[in-house]
């Protein structure tokens, strides 16, 4: 009798609890959502039913924190649903334990959206790695001054104040840059501020150096690079450590002489000096503004100290396409420079100018960079280019063809020649003055038309020991009264003057 109220009893606390059960599940309703089994063998969680209203809360908190490690492990094993709220049953009887719903929330977690990188248009490709890093340092260098503001005096500092760029590990864009290279440019207010008195804005040097990689010149007769932008309006020229030195000394006069005529000079147009350092070997880099045109074709050149020893091109010189000649050979080939004599006046004054601060840096071994246009064989090279067959104009019409006539180059669209060729269009023999800022054309009397450009070149050369003891073997050599090119900065001046104003007719 006993046993069975005993029975009874336990029969009705089991209802109890199968009600106090019913209860708490109604009130936390959620969805279901598969769960991966593992997950839920990984973090074993049991609700003993036995427990009291108040120590259901206590458990709560429990399993608030059992349910966020949960979450977690779900997030780490990649499961889906994991910003939505994950309910799941999970049927663990142990030690008289009875099972019952589980809820399991997942954090909500915020996830970047992907971000997608475009290359960019300047990859700076080049066979050379020396080139890539220098178009890379070059747009690196115009972009950062272009933040600083212009100064409004240069302070002698600048003339002594450098930048350096150094790049360890660069995987990004490994097939075109090395991995490790440095890069410095020298005075980059101080050039900077002559490239604003020579008429050039920065943005059209940055795209004129690095839009497409710069060329090599056809004139590149030394060990050096001597380069050509790609619009053919710089010249990037390799010089040596002591060039850089030499520059540094004349660079507060040459900036002073260039503010006095107003930039109006044969001199260099000096508009950046880089270092560029690949594999520990180190690469100084010039860049000046091209003497011949970007657009008309140079058929004759020479080369003029105004010396007459040992000043006639090589036979081998002469084999080339186009030749540099010198001094005899202006003599002898009965050369002249047709021009006004208003043009003349202009070039003399210029010409005098220019070699007087010469002299005062006793700099000597200069010369005259002549290149000569002929507009009447450019017409005709023009004329038989045109007859070309129908299947070179059909691709020239398919944009297939190279672009450009013979006897002139093609136009950049961008640069520091780029604005011009949507000016106007210029006929044969016409240039720009802002661009082709050495040219001269030929009077109306001339024989022929033509279009001349003159600059002195080389001009870093001091009269030091070398060239005095130079001086001295010449001498011996050939004799005191010879017209040898190592002489003195002021006879050198005088010699050279004399026989420049003996070009023109």
């Amino acid at each position: 009798m006993r046993l069975e109220e005993e029975r009874e009893r336990e029969r009705e606390r089991e209802r109890e609890r199968e009600r106090e059960r019913e209860r708490e599940t109604k009130r936390l309703p959620a969805p279901v959502v598969h769960v991966k089994e593992s997950v839920l063998r990984a973090v074993p969680f049991t609700t003993d039913t036995s427990l009291e209203e108040g120590q259901w809360r206590d458990r709560g908190r429990e399993g608030q924190g059992q349910r966020r490690d949960i979450g977690k492990r779900m997030l780490r094993l990649d499961l889906p649903g994991r910003r939505t709220c994950t309910t799941a049953m999970a049927n663990l009887g142990n030690s008289g334990a009875t099972s019952s719903p589980m809820v399991i929330l997942a954090p909500k977690t915020k996830t970047k959206k992907k971000h997608f990188v475009q290359q960019k248009v300047k990859v700076f490709r080049a066979s050379d790695p020396v080139l890539s890093v220098f178009m890379w340092g070059v747009n690196h260098s115009i972009n950062d001054l272009s933040q600083v503001p212009v100064p409004v005096m240069l302070l002698p500092d600048d003339f002594k104040a450098n930048t350096k760029i150094k790049v360890n590990n660069h995987l990004f864009n490994k097939e075109n840059l090395p991995g490790h290279f440095k890069f410095k440019e020298y005075c980059p207010q101080v050039f900077r501020n002559l490239r604003e008195r020579f008429g050039i804005e920065d943005l059209d040097y940055q795209v004129s150096l690095t839009r497409i990689p710069p060329l090599r010149s056809v004139d590149n007769q030394g060990e050096g690079l001597l380069l050509n932008s790609y619009d053919r309006t710089l010249v990037i020229k390799q010089i040596s450590s002591e060039d850089v030195a030499d520059m540094h000394s004349i660079l507060s006069e040459y900036h002073q002489h260039i503010v006095k005529c107003h930039g109006s000079t044969l001199l260099p147009q000096f508009l950046g000096m880089y270092r560029v350092s690949v594999d520990s070997e180190e690469t100084y880099l010039i860049v000046m503004r091209n003497m011949f045109s970007h657009r008309l074709v140079v058929h004759r050149k020479y080369d003029l100290k105004g010396s007459l020893v040992a000043r006639e091109a090589s036979d081998k010189e002469k084999g080339k396409e186009l030749p540099t000649f010198k001094d005899m050979d202006f003599r002898n080939n009965m050369q002249k420079v047709y021009i006004s004599e208003e043009q003349k006046e202009k070039l003399m004054e210029k010409l005098n100018r220019d070699v007087e601060f010469l002299v005062r840096l006793k700099i000597m071994d200069y010369s005259l960079l002549l290149g000569i246009h002929d507009v009447g064989r450019a017409e005709r090279e023009e004329e038989a280019g045109e007859q070309v067959s129908n299947e070179e104009e059909q691709e020239a019409e398919n944009g297939l063809a190279s672009g450009h006539m013979v006897g002139s180059y093609s136009t950049s669209p961008e640069g520091i020649a780029g604005y011009m060729s949507s000016y106007k269009p210029l006929g044969p023999g016409e240039f720009d003055p802002y661009v082709d800022v050495y040219a001269v054309r030929s009077c109306p009397g001339a024989p022929q038309r033509e279009v001349y450009f003159m600059g002195l070149i080389d001009v870093l050369t001091q009269y030091d020991t070398k060239k005095k003891a130079a001086h001295a073997a010449k001498t011996v050599k050939h004799g005191a009264g010879a017209e040898i090119s190592t002489v003195h900065p002021e006879q050198y001046a005088k010699r050279f003057r004399d026989f420049i104003s003996n070009i023109f007719a």
